[in-house]
């Protein structure tokens, strides 16, 4: 057994089809409708036949009206309504009724012209339009003017001649709309052109009355005078030299409401600045919103407090995010455009807030990250100084006599030092906030680091160095021994390895160097090293990070200089005191 399917094509040609069907309907509709409008008019209102004709006109018009869908069910109050129209179609039609009911149709179409997108459909809806204002003009309009001027033969070539836009109507293509294809009006543009059709009428009889001019005439004046007023409106509401327009002073007197709110988020800037706490700001900032001339008392409610400032009100704005939920009390009944101007201040105070959240978390991230990047350091500095200890205690362990020279000597060189490094240590561990670098002799730390590691197999070149050139020590003790160590730890588990270490010195830089003869850093942890944490075998790059961290906040900088097979190269660079 065999399903039957549509193809992507095929369904899209049906769903063309079906639609194309749709708008052929609702374009049917609307020739009718104007058909019936058309017959009835020309019929008068006196004939009995006009009123059965407006009748099946205004059910037409319901099929086509943009306010109800046509499937909706009609509530008790509607159909009240709509009994109450035919009622007055049957009972009060008269030309003045006429003139109303074609003013008020134009001013639906025409307020449905401005809401397409589609060419032919707005074509559709110019020529609807049109045939509306010509039977008006022509018809309805003469037959309740003080002067009637418009002749049977004008009347007649009319009657037969208009009807030449239902033809037009109908022959449009159909073609999709942009967007929804829902029926929709702009009410503002409806009534503007309910507005200038009555000036329209009246202007024209006034003109008539007054000026005791004939009817085309008058109309030819009220339509001239209009168009013009219209197109001066038009260039001062917007003009096209850049020049500021009465649409700027328009929105400037709409939202003059938020000239308070100006000096309310001032206070609000300058409060983030001023104020730490959360909870604090908050407080502030809702005591401070209170005092708009709109707003009668607020109420707030986080995770940690609630509370509320000045009195509730029946008209509420209430907003609600991640962090705080607002209650605004309005003084006045809330509008559309109070309501979205109330939530728009609750949302600007709700992320403010959060931001002040997020300050606060970021503050308290800072300080345990700088513990423990403190800790971290000094961690390595403690081990550095163990892993010294251990030396010593490894050649007091292989030479046989303990009272000999060579071993005394070194242990009067290294204990001092040790000791000087741990106290350093110490100090700096209880108190981080008074860190302050000492110097010494360029020359003195050299020497000494070189008897530090005149046994475990490491070359220091010979250096001339400016008797006056200092450096920070425990930068560079912390810097050396982690660099000296890392290369030692390399040459234990790759081989013999050539270790050496240089110090440079020019009059304003200093540069220490150590290189070993190994294998280069993989490309891929290079990227990383000196920048973060990496994961190694020989624990690699936490103690390589705090030192390029330390460099960084004494203004030196430690850097992997030469990266190749039997040459990798650390460079400690900086200016020299």
């Amino acid at each position: 057994m065999q399903t039957a399917s549509l193809s992507r094509p095929a369904f899209r040609r049906v769903a063309n089809a079906t639609w194309s069907f749709s708008q052929r309907y609702w374009r049917l509709v609307v020739v009718a409708m104007l058909a019936l409008l058309h017959v009835a008019v020309f019929r008068g209102v006196a004939d009995p036949w006009a009123r059965a004709l407006l009748l099946a006109h205004l059910g037409l018009l319901l099929l086509w009206q943009p306010f109800l869908r046509a499937e909706q069910r009609v509530s008790p109050a509607q159909g009240f309504i709509l009994s109450l129209v035919a009622f007055a179609i049957m009972m009060g039609l008269g030309w003045w009724f006429l003139a109303l009911w074609v003013v008020v149709l134009a001013g639906l179409v025409g307020g449905k012209v401005y809401q397409q997108h589609a060419r032919w459909q707005r074509r559709c809806y110019l020529v609807v339009l049109a045939y509306l204002l010509a039977l008006l003009a022509v018809v309805i309009l003469p037959e309740i003017a003080p002067r009637r001027e418009i002749t049977p033969e004008i009347r007649g070539i009319a009657e037969y001649s208009l009807p030449i836009a239902f033809v037009l109507i109908a022959l449009f293509p159909a073609e999709p709309e942009q967007g929804d294809t829902a029926q929709v009006i702009d009410f503002f543009y409806s009534v503007f052109v309910m507005l200038l059709l009555v000036v329209v009428i009246l202007g024209s009889f006034t003109f008539m009355t007054v000026g005791r001019t004939g009817y085309l005439e008058a109309l030819t004046y009220t339509v001239f005078l209009t168009a013009g007023a219209v197109l001066l409106v038009g260039l001062a509401w917007n003009p096209r030299s850049g020049v500021a327009g009465l649409n700027v002073f328009f929105a400037r007197y709409i939202f003059s409401i938020g000239l308070p709110v100006e000096k309310w988020l001032r206070f609000l800037a300058e409060l983030l600045q001023m104020e730490a706490r959360p909870e604090r700001f908050l407080v502030e900032s809702v005591a401070a919103l209170v005092r708009l001339p709109s707003l009668s008392g607020a109420a707030w409610r986080t995770a940690e407090a609630t509370g509320q400032e000045g009195a509730p009100t029946p008209h509420v704005v209430e907003f609600e995010n991640s962090a705080v939920a607002l209650k605004l009390y309005s003084r006045h009944r809330l509008g559309p455009a109070l309501h979205w101007h109330l939530h728009l201040l609750g949302q600007v105070l709700g992320e403010f807030y959060i931001a002040k959240q997020r300050e606060e978390k970021l503050r308290q991230a800072s300080y345990v990250q700088a513990v423990h990047e403190t800790g971290a350091r000094m961690t390595h500095d403690i081990k550095n100084l163990l892993q010294s200890l251990n030396v010593l205690c490894a050649v007091a362990a292989r030479d046989g006599n303990r009272d000999s020279p060579e071993l005394q000597a070194l242990v009067r060189r290294q204990l001092p030092v040790i000791a000087q490094r741990l106290s350093e240590t110490l100090a700096r561990l209880q108190r981080p906030q008074q860190q302050s670098e000492s110097y010494a002799s360029a020359q003195a730390w050299w020497e000494g680091l070189a008897h530090q590691y005149r046994r475990e197999g490491v070359e220091f070149e010979p250096v001339r160095l400016n008797p006056g050139a200092r450096i920070p020590r425990t930068l560079f003790d912390s810097v050396a021994d982690n660099l000296i160590r890392n290369a030692l730890a390399k040459q234990a588990a790759d081989g013999m390895l050539h270790v050496q270490v240089s110090l440079d010195h020019d009059g304003n830089s200093v540069a220490l160097r150590v290189t070993d003869s190994g294998a280069a850093v993989p490309e891929a942890l290079e990227k990383q090293l000196l920048r973060g944490p990496v994961a190694s075998q020989r624990g690699l790059g936490i103690g390589l990070y705090q030192a390029a961290r330390q460099a960084e906040a004494a203004g030196y900088s430690l850097t992997l200089e030469t990266n190749k097979d039997g040459e990798v190269c650390f460079a400690l660079q900086g200016p020299a005191a």
